[in-house]
């Protein structure tokens, strides 16, 4: 039976990848009581980069979009892989989203709606979070956004 995340994920055109395996000294997740701490992950499709580049230099704002929402996506498999399956999730608690951008970029907030609307479109009133969205100047494998996250399980 499919979970009614999954289910709006399929709704969207969108699947959840295999969790990516670090490129570090660092797991993917780590887990304490109820919480679960996802490791910033970077918008990996098919195993690269999905979009590199600083935001207000060679990235447009719904390419930075666009890459939020493929991290969105590996923060949702590493906590499917922490949870055992989306339904164990109560609620996404924090986001924190870091955004490569060139200098006199300020628009991080819009970029990172992409990250936050991919939650609550696909887990609802559980996928509302507080957030973060900064800028800095180079971000792993070039990549243009990292998520990170911290979830509730029910």
């Amino acid at each position: 039976m499919t979970s009614p995340a999954e289910t709006k994920l399929a709704e969207l055109g969108l699947k959840l990848p295999t969790p990516a395996t670090p490129v570090a000294s660092y797991i993917p997740y780590t887990k304490s009581g109820k919480l679960v701490f996802v490791s910033g992950q970077v918008p990996l499709v098919d195993g690269k980069v999905s979009v590199t580049g600083k935001l207000g230099e060679s990235v447009s704002l719904e390419d930075g979009q666009r890459a939020a929402q493929d991290c969105a996506l590996n923060v949702l498999a590493q906590a499917k892989a922490a949870a055992g399956d989306l339904d164990s999730i109560a609620r996404v608690l924090k986001l924190t989203v870091f955004v490569a951008s060139a200098p006199g970029f300020t628009d991080q907030p819009k970029v990172a709606n992409g990250a936050s609307d991919l939650f609550v479109n696909v887990l609802g009133e559980a996928g509302k979070h507080a957030r973060s969205a900064v800028g800095l100047t180079a971000l792993p494998l070039d990549s243009a956004v990292e998520v990170e996250a911290i979830f509730e399980l029910k």
